[in-house]
Formats: C-alpha cells, structure tokens, sequence
C-alpha cells in the first residue's frame, strides 16, 4: 500500500527550505541596503508552498462537511480524497455523496475511480444504475438492476427500490420495475413480494401493485400480504373487499395475533370501532391485545364491549403488573365504578412505571367525587417529586390547569399555565393548552401568540397548524393565511377528520360554500361528532338546505346533547 508521506516529498521540502534560507541570507546580510539595487532578488517574493492535501485530510474535511450539511464542499472533498486514496471504501462514499447530491460529473469519476479499486463490489450495480438512469439508458441501467434483482434471498430489491425512487424519470423507472417484478425474481419470500407492491404503488403502476398483492395473498397467505392487499383495496374505495379479505385470512388461520390486529386497525380507520374490539376479542390474548380492545370498545362507548373485558381481566390470576392495573382502573371509571377504579389504581406500587399515570387518575376521580381539595393537595405533592422529569412536571400541570378551568372557567387556570411555563418555558403543551383555554375565553390574541410561539418551536406540530389556523379563519380577518396552515397540517396529518372539519370551516368563512360542505361531509363521515355536526348543519343551513341541516343537528344532539357549539349554533341560527 502507498504511504501518505513518502521520503521524496520531505527531501523535496527540505530542498525548498534551504532555497528559502539562502534566498533570506542574501537579502538581509550585511551591506544589503547599501547594496539593494544591486541585488535584484531582494524584491522577489518567494511564495509559500501550498500544503498538500492526503486521503485522509480530504476524508475528514468531507465528513465534518456532511456534518454541518454542506454537500458542495463534501462533494469536492470526496472527490479529491478518492483519487488520492486506493481505499475502494473511499471511492464507494464518494460516488454516494455525489448522486445523492445529484453532481453527476464528480459522481462519474469518483465511480470510475471506484470501479478500477474494486470492480466485484456488487455495490457497484446500483451506482451505475443511478448514473444510466440519469442518462436516459434505460436497458444499461436494467442491465445492473437485473443483476441485483438476482441476489440471494431478495437481497438486492432494497438497493433496486433506492435506483428507482431516486430517479427523476418516473415513468422510465415504472416501465423498468414492470419487467423486474416477474415471479422468478421476485423469489420466495412473502415480504419481498410486499415490498416490491409498495414500491409499484408509489410509482403509480397501480395495476401492478395490486396484483402482485393478490399473487402474494394466494402465494403466501401471511399476515403482511392480507394487511397491504386489504390497504389498496381500500384505497381504491373497496371496503366490502378490503374486509373480506381479512375475515378470509382469520378463517385460515384464526390464532394469527398480527392478522387479527391488522384487521381490528382496518376496522377502526373506518370508524366501525365495536367491530374492531370484537374481532380483537377472538383468539389468544395479551396485554397489548387486551389494552387495544379496551382502546376500541371505549371509542365506541359501547358498555357490552367494556364489561366481559373488565370481568375477563379481573379473573387473571396474580400478580397483577402496573399497567394491567391501570387498565381495570380505566375500564373501572368507564363503567362509572369510581370506587373500584380508585382502588386498581392505588394497587400500583411505588416503584412501577406507571405509578405516575395511576396517581393522576386518582387524582382526576378524587375531584369527579367532590374531593377537589384532596385531588389538588395529591397533585401539588406530584408536582414537588416530579422534581427535574419535564414530562411529568408538565402533565401535573396540565392536569391542574384542567380541574381549575373545570369548576371555575377564569383567569384561575391561566395562571396555572402560567405557572407550569415559568417553570417550564417554552413546553409546547401547555402553550398549546394555554391557547386553547385562552381562544375559549376570548382572549384570542393571547390564543394565537401561543400558538405561534408552538410553530416557532415545532414548525410541523400539524395540531397546532390546525388549531392556529381554525382560529385564524373563525376569529381573525386572517382567512388566507389561516387555510394555508390548515393545508398544511392536512399534508402532515392527511385524513384527519378535526383538520378536514377546520378545511371545511376555512372555506365556509371564505365564502366557498360548496367545498365547505364537501370537507366537512367528508369530516363528519370520519368522525359524526357534535362539533362537526354543528359546523356542516350551519354551512347547509347558510346554503339554504335547512332540512338537511336540522337532521345533522339532531344526530349530534344525539352523539352530545350538551355540546356547546352545537347548542350555541342552533340557538344563533334560531332553530
């Protein structure tokens, strides 16, 4: 291997050293400045030498570059550092960091660099790839996609994925996967077949996707192949489908934990939550069975689902670990046992992980049974052992600020927040929940400050998008601004049913009356709350269909007879 210092260039330093101190003796010995114009090197400059850069200086330049997230200076580093090194590894990080950075030049000669060092790294296949898709050469780069797609055991579709969702062409790059993706070299492995489907469906060759899902189904019949066959079926609008294809699955193999929950997920996404506890009811069970189906069953607020659950999980035999004891404690207080809530909870030792999430809900049933003094007196003593732990700290705070803005609904629980903030400034959740109490106090410059000072903080934070924008679009003369950030909280959050409510709203106020009912339709259909109700029964009312709009009210009377928007509307519209 060749050394980075060689004797020569240290001879070759010294040579020039010793030039350098003649050159300085001549000019500056005695009788130089009777003599200087007799002695013309004295006015030339001899230039420093330049200090040569190694392999190993050009690597780490290159590596802090990446760090700090300069690619043009890491590029040229690279690039400098593979012609200087025989390190194969080098020249590979070199042509990486160039395609990634889409610097074709510098990408090309650090793979050519590359490709002379080691020309059997399989790696190889996929850069050149990239580099003919590039260029348009579509047969060359399938040439080297194909040769992945011959790696054993599948190995080589994760690097043929990368080629083609880094490819610019995308149609070229779909065209290619339809002649990759036969049965052959796709192999034997079901999760391979998955994959190579997902991939289809992001390069919208949809009719692929979909029967490679199906071939899989058949092929396979795994948990992974039903779940994304039932998930396109879905998306393209086919929910008889998408169901049949699970209750298909759990008859072959009605034990399979994964398929039952895929498909309990499937049913909750389509808002059927009774119908997801069921099925999480069939079959062996465990903790995080039992926790979902108690998820699902209190979404549907259906007391048939929570009691055999309850019943099921008191007869467990003992010892009973924290988090099954909170979760009687839960199903307790969802059967309005609040006794023998209180007592699940206080069974959670002192050393348990969730001992913490226990003594908030006593505290929370504490209040709920005209103990306010003692639930405040537990939540104080919770606040002074949370000590450092800021999650904790600010979810003591949180929970305070609550039963304050519960029983008085002033100034009282703001200062709470303010309080959590002094010790906790800038936690986004009680700036968050700050803005909230303070919109709902009609403090709404208050509202929208804190929520700002979120989006400084957490600029993706979709909830506070949402809420700042709803505000924004309800309160303000902001409207533009305000469906701009609901827009954006949709693309973070997409089929949220509360931020397709506030788009709606946003475009009710914006005078677009027809896309307004349409979003909130589609709103109310994921999620037909109160709330929602009274937001579309308003926009149809406007629209001038009021029968409609008295049938939606009165379907979220039913959902929540005491909902204050929906009660505020009806009474404003005078219905």
């Amino acid at each position: 291997m060749t050394t980075l210092y060689s004797f020569p260039r240290y001879r070759d330093l010294a040579l020039t050293m010793v030039a350098a101190v003649t050159l300085a003796a001549c000019a500056s010995g005695p009788g130089a400045r009777t003599h200087a114009r007799a002695q013309p090197l004295q006015r030339l400059t001899v230039p420093p030498a330049e200090p040569a850069k190694d392999a190993l200086t050009s690597t780490l330049a290159a590596e802090f570059a990446l760090a700090n997230g300069d690619l043009e200076t890491a590029v040229r580093e690279y690039a400098q550092a593979a012609q200087a090194s025989d390190d194969p590894a080098v020249a590979a990080q070199a042509t990486r960091v160039a395609l990634a950075a889409q610097q074709w030049e510098p990408a090309r000669a650090a793979f050519a660099r590359w490709q002379t060092l080691n020309p059997a790294d399989t790696e190889i296949w996929q850069a050149r790839a990239l580099l003919n898709l590039h260029d348009g050469k579509a047969d060359a780069a399938y040439g080297d996609l194909l040769r992945l797609a011959h790696e054993p055991d599948g190995k080589g579709w994760r690097s043929i994925a990368q080629a083609l969702l880094r490819a610019a062409d995308k149609v070229q790059a779909g065209a290619l996967l339809e002649r990759l993706a036969t049965p052959e070299l796709l192999g034997a492995k079901a999760d391979v077949w998955v994959a190579v489907s997902q991939l289809a469906q992001r390069l919208e060759r949809k009719p692929l996707a979909q029967s490679l899902a199906e071939r899989a189904v058949a092929k396979f019949a795994s948990a992974d192949a039903y779940a994304w066959a039932a998930q396109l079926k879905l998306q393209a609008g086919n929910r008889a489908g998408a169901r049949a294809l699970f209750a298909d699955a759990l008859r072959h193999d009605a034990k399979n934990s994964h398929l039952r929950i895929a498909y309990a997920t499937l049913m909750g996404e389509l808002g059927d939550n009774a119908e997801a506890a069921h099925i999480l009811a069939q079959g062996p069970q465990d903790d995080y069975i039992y926790a979902a189906r108690a998820a699902y069953a209190a979404r549907a607020n259906d007391k048939t689902l929570i009691e055999p659950l309850y019943r099921q999980l008191k007869a467990l035999p003992e010892p009973r670990p924290g988090a099954r004891l909170n979760l009687l404690g839960e199903l307790a207080e969802l059967l309005e046992r609040k006794t023998e809530a209180l007592a699940w909870y206080s069974q959670v030792v002192e050393d348990d992980g969730h001992r913490f999430e226990a003594q908030l809900r006593r505290a929370v049933l504490l209040d709920d049974s005209g103990k306010t003094a003692d639930a405040l007196g537990l939540i104080h003593e919770l606040q002074a052992r949370a000590g450092d732990d800021a999650k904790q700290l600010g979810e003591v705070f949180l929970l305070e600020a609550e039963l304050s803005d519960k029983h008085q609904h002033d100034e009282t629980a703001v200062a709470v927040y303010d309080r959590g903030l002094k010790a906790l400034p800038d936690d986004t959740r009680l700036l968050y929940a700050r803005a909230l109490l303070n919109d709902d106090l009609n403090h709404v410059d208050a509202a929208v400050r804190d929520l700002r000072r979120v989006l400084e903080l957490k600029p993706d934070n979709a909830d506070a998008l949402n809420a700042l924008g709803y505000t924004l679009a309800d309160r303000t003369d902001k409207k533009d601004e305000a469906l701009s950030l609901i827009q954006k909280a949709l693309v973070l959050k997409p089929g949220e049913p509360a931020i397709i409510d506030s788009l709606g709203w946003a475009q009710y106020r914006l005078g677009h009356l027809d896309e307004a009912v349409q979003q909130l339709k589609l709103a109310y259909q994921k999620q037909p709350d109160a709330e929602i109700a009274a937001h579309l029964g308003e926009v149809l009312w406007v629209s001038g269909r009021k029968d409609e709009a008295k049938k939606i009210w009165e379907l979220g009377r039913k959902k929540d007879a005491k909902n204050k928007v929906l009660l505020e509307t009806i009474r404003r519209l005078g219905t």
